[in-house]
């Protein structure tokens, strides 16, 4: 039965893809999407680090004149810089900036075009890197770059528009659309619970699969922006409702659940394992939690994307006491998933692409686990 799951996501993702993709351009492209990310931290950073000095995280960001919430993005840009050779770092502080690689490409519409990003995605990372001082002072907020005017097309191109999107999103929807024939069978309603839903970039290929499937289609966001939008575009399924739903507060008050999903959400939660024993206890027994993450950071979202991860002011940034703890990281690994959804006692059934898959390189990845029909 789980080989007849892979088999079917593998394909499914795999058809997605476009036809066109060329696994060596795109590992090329993305190496310099690498560098445009780090070149564009290394401009901030040269005026705050001049030749010579030695300073520590908080002096620089002093210096830069840091917003405190965005203070944990500039201290992974150090370590960026320190890991790729552009920056010298010592018990005492950093030193030595200086650039160390030069993209092949000479724009970040190229880089974009080659990786299969639409045009919008490239002027929305271009706008990101002018303005990276702004950013980082909190002077200019990502979400107006993201969100112009309050149009959804930029964020489309991010999360839905682009082959790497399109690859987990059709593994989601078969993933899903597998799950609710094998729950469907057991009950007259399978309630599926969609957290984070944000745009609706992986919704729109979930529930176009379910129409006809005896779904209650749950669709939650913290934000009322995205649950109006969600509204209009899905007018046409019924079986959709909407409302806010808090990962890391709302969970324990929430009704059981056959699946939930959450594509590029699951991160966000304060404590990685107890939100995973909570998504466990919201399941019902034999019911799929089924979430895309970034098992990995890139270089030119930490100086666009990420500015959307800051916690608000007063506010605790995801991962301050789990695993991630003192690494400032925000991003588990693929290998941390695994290990914590077996503890959480939710086993792993899949986890897609595979190591060698020409799209592993971008280090995204879509699990599949089950909470056990039966307990001990």
């Amino acid at each position: 039965m789980i080989a007849e799951l892979v088999t079917t996501a593998r394909q499914a993702a795999d058809a997605a893809m476009a036809s066109e993709f060329d696994a060596q351009q795109c590992l090329s492209a993305r190496d310099d999407m690498d560098l445009f990310g780090l070149r564009a931290m290394a401009r901030v950073l040269r005026d705050a680090l001049p030749e010579g000095a030695m300073l520590d995280a908080d002096q620089i960001a002093d210096r830069l004149r840091a917003a405190p919430r965005h203070r944990w993005l500039l201290r992974r840009w150090l370590t960026e810089l320190t890991e790729h050779g552009w920056l010298d770092h010592a018990a005492d502080g950093y030193r030595s900036l200086r650039e160390r690689s030069t993209p092949i490409r000479g724009d970040l519409a190229q880089v974009c075009a080659d990786l299969g990003f639409s045009p919008e995605l490239a002027r929305f990372f271009e706008r990101a890197n002018r303005q990276l001082p702004q950013l980082l002072a909190d002077r200019v907020l990502a979400q107006e770059l993201l969100f112009p005017n309050g149009d959804f097309l930029t964020a489309e191109a991010a999360y839905r528009d682009n082959p790497v999107n399109r690859y987990l999103n059709a593994a989601a929807r078969e993933i899903t659309a597998w799950a609710v024939r094998q729950l469907a069978g057991e009950r007259n309603t399978v309630a599926i619970l969609e957290l984070g839903a944000g745009v609706g970039g992986t919704t729109a290929d979930v529930v176009a699969a379910l129409e006809g499937s005896p779904v209650d289609y749950h669709f939650t966001d913290l934000s009322n922006f995205f649950l109006t939008a969600a509204r209009d575009r899905f007018a046409a399924y019924p079986w959709m409702r909407y409302g806010i739903v808090d990962l890391n507060t709302d969970l324990p008050q929430q009704p059981r659940y056959d699946i939930v999903l959450a594509a590029n959400v699951l991160h966000n939660a304060h404590h990685s394992a107890r939100t995973l024993r909570r998504l466990r206890d919201l399941l019902s027994p034999g019911g799929f939690l089924i979430f895309i993450e970034s098992c990995r950071e890139h270089c030119q979202l930490l100086t666009s994307m990420h500015f959307l991860m800051s916690a608000r002011p007063g506010a605790t940034l995801p991962g301050r006491t789990d695993i991630r703890a003192e690494t400032d990281r925000i991003f588990l690994r693929e290998h941390e998933w695994v290990d914590q959804l077996t503890t959480a006692d939710l086993p792993p059934l899949l986890v897609l692409p595979d190591p060698h898959h020409p799209l592993a390189v971008h280090g995204q990845r879509v699990f599949a686990a089950r909470r056990p029909a039966t307990e001990p």
